[in-house]
């Protein structure tokens, strides 16, 4: 069915068409400049040292992990509510996904004190995912991290210009990945982001997106070498010039997105704070962030409850989602054995909402008393 307000909206005009067209007018169109300058704009925009473009987020993940040191034998912390790829990354390394809790419906980012219930000595690190933009508590984690020497990675996808106490999510663990997925903040259709403050770690993510290689296409093709080398085992983790013509657009326009999404949210807070049976995870966040997604839980019923509440919500012309099945009860994971009752909870009662700059304060209302409808009657 056609939706009257989807969940996301592509924030794209005629800037990222013309900048597609510029680059591929200009005869250059794989890595190459506009990389070069995404990345410069992205690192000051995070206050970071370091920002290496890739092909996706995933593969950001991926590198984050082998320069981690991540492998065979080891085991990495992560959350089980977020999208697969933040446990895949673990295992593309070599290493062992050990899943932790979350906190509960009102902080669905990682449980400290999982965390530290999980720890052997086998541990070697811990991925730290901030759930639609909202930043995990990162003082009682890294505090962790220090105490067992373990390495942290951000998965930041949901979080771009998001902070946390005046620092930028993405710039607080060893290293971090962002996302440009066609419905991110930020989106390129697919693309991505490594950043680290480590020059080690961001002269070694620069080798491994391509094949280890010591100098690129564009470097020969420019004059500024002939040859080259292969110092490492690499990946083609590379991302073209194109979609960086798009993400330096798109990023832009992102300061001015995140304040209006900011009212949106606030909108929805003060409807749904109203709402009997429903709770706003991080309703009460003062930091600045991305609200990436608008998720709500149900306080109430079964999983085929909140399915039912959904299909109502559906049938007035709002679409919704879920953020996300739990990943330790996928087939691929299920003999892990991991046992999460808030994440759990969280998966089976989570409903996300529209969320995006151009929703107005009516249909924001719209949505609110429809919720109140499916959920109360």
């Amino acid at each position: 069915m056609a939706y009257k307000i989807p969940l996301f909206n592509l924030n794209f005009d005629e800037r990222e068409a013309k900048a597609a067209y510029d680059t591929i007018k200009s005869g250059w169109i794989s890595t190459g400049p506009k990389c070069a300058e995404l990345e410069d704009m992205f690192a000051k925009m995070l206050g970071a040292k370091y920002a290496v473009s890739v092909t996706n987020c995933t593969d950001a993940l991926h590198l984050c992990c082998l320069l981690c040191g991540f492998g065979p034998g080891d085991e990495v912390i992560c959350p089980s509510l977020t999208f697969a790829a933040s446990a895949n990354c673990i295992r593309y390394a070599g290493a062992t996904p050990v899943f932790a809790d979350i906190v509960g419906p009102e902080h669905i980012n990682l449980d400290s004190a999982d965390i530290e219930r999980k720890i052997t000595p086998k541990t070697k690190g811990i991925v730290v995912v901030h759930m639609a933009g909202y930043p995990a508590k990162l003082d009682e984690i890294m505090a962790i991290a220090k105490k067992h020497n373990l390495k942290v990675v951000e998965d930041a996808c949901h979080g771009p210009l998001s902070e946390y106490k005046g620092k930028k999510l993405g710039t607080i663990g060893d290293c971090s990945a962002f996302s440009f997925f066609s419905n991110k903040n930020i989106s390129t259709g697919e693309g991505g982001m490594f950043v680290t403050n480590s020059e080690e770690l961001a002269s070694k993510a620069k080798l491994m997106r391509s094949h280890g290689m010591t100098t690129m296409s564009y470097q020969r093709a420019s004059g500024h070498a002939t040859a080259y080398d292969i110092v490492e085992l690499g990946y083609n983790f590379r991302m073209d010039d194109i979609r960086a013509s798009i993400a330096i657009e798109q990023l832009k326009k992102l300061p001015e997105d995140l304040n209006k999404r900011m009212a949106v949210r606030k909108r929805y807070v003060e409807n749904l704070s109203k709402i009997k049976g429903v709770v706003v995870p991080f309703a009460n966040c003062t930091e600045f962030t991305s609200n990436y997604i608008m998720p709500v839980v149900l306080t109430q019923g079964s999983k085929e409850d909140r399915d039912a509440i959904r299909e109502k919500i559906h049938a007035a012309g709002i679409q919704t989602s879920v953020h996300y099945p739990a990943i330790h009860k996928f087939s691929i994971y299920k003999d892990y054995g991991a046992v999460l009752p808030q994440t759990e909870y969280v998966t089976d009662h989570e409903i996300t909402l529209p969320m995006y700059a151009a929703l107005t304060m009516e249909q924001v209302d719209f949505i609110c008393e429809t919720i109140n409808k499916a959920i109360n009657g």
